[in-house]
């Protein structure tokens, strides 16, 4: 496979638009791959088009809605659930879709294999998340391995957002040039409104916390 080529799992939101612009500034060619999974925010795939044109790179779209018919009780897919504001004690949150990642990144492999690509980039996070299970390291290093076995490859996952927090996510898109595009032009509100969203729903929240905080840190150092 072709060490140069990277294919970035790609939403249109924060993290995934940095995670694309910090592949492109590491491998020579970026594909960005989607998924249409029946989220009620569906209007993140023709944003994430429009950033994928705007960044030159391939696009592609795959219909996923079998994991919104797997899964039933997900308020991101099921419009008769109210969305949780905050993760409750002992559960997940009822935003978690149940193998979202794992469908996504096994989706993403094979078609990197078609597309002689080896490196799968995808915008996960341990230290800002929702307590999803799929979004961490062990989870992540596992299926990379699972990957390989799977498919007699060797794929490399690469979560440059792992260990930052929002913060620093947005310090990161700062020092990629992309800051007032990502500010205002990702969509990542689970209501689907783009640019600063609703500025209710969990990831609204999550990430204005972070956008005034690194505003704060940027003010102070200048």
């Amino acid at each position: 496979m072709d060490r140069t080529k990277a294919l970035v799992v790609f939403s249109g939101g924060q993290d995934s638009t940095t995670c694309l612009y910090w592949a492109k500034q590491r491998f020579k060619e970026v594909h960005a791959i989607c998924f249409n999974y029946g989220q009620k925010h569906s209007q993140e795939v023709e944003v994430a088009r429009g950033i994928a044109e705007r960044a030159n790179v391939p696009f592609m779209v795959f219909d996923a809605h079998y994991i919104s018919r797997l899964s039933t009780q997900c308020s991101l897919t099921n419009t008769n659930i109210e969305m949780d504001k905050e993760k409750p004690a002992e559960a997940l949150p009822n935003t978690f879709v149940p193998g979202r990642n794992l469908f996504f990144l096994s989706m993403a492999a094979v078609y990197a294999r078609e597309h002689d690509i080896m490196n799968l980039v995808t915008g996960v996070s341990e230290t800002d998340f929702s307590g999803y299970p799929d979004c961490r390291d062990a989870f992540m290093r596992s299926l990379n391995v699972t990957l390989n076995l799977a498919m007699d490859e060797q794929f490399v996952i690469h979560t440059p957002l792992m260990w930052l927090d929002k913060c620093q996510t947005w310090a990161l898109a700062d020092q990629l040039g992309v800051f007032d595009l990502v500010r205002n032009e990702t969509l990542t509100c689970y209501n689907g409104i783009k640019g600063d969203g609703c500025g209710e729903c969990p990831s609204c929240r999550l990430r204005r916390r972070g956008l005034k905080l690194y505003l704060q840190q940027r003010s102070e150092n200048k």
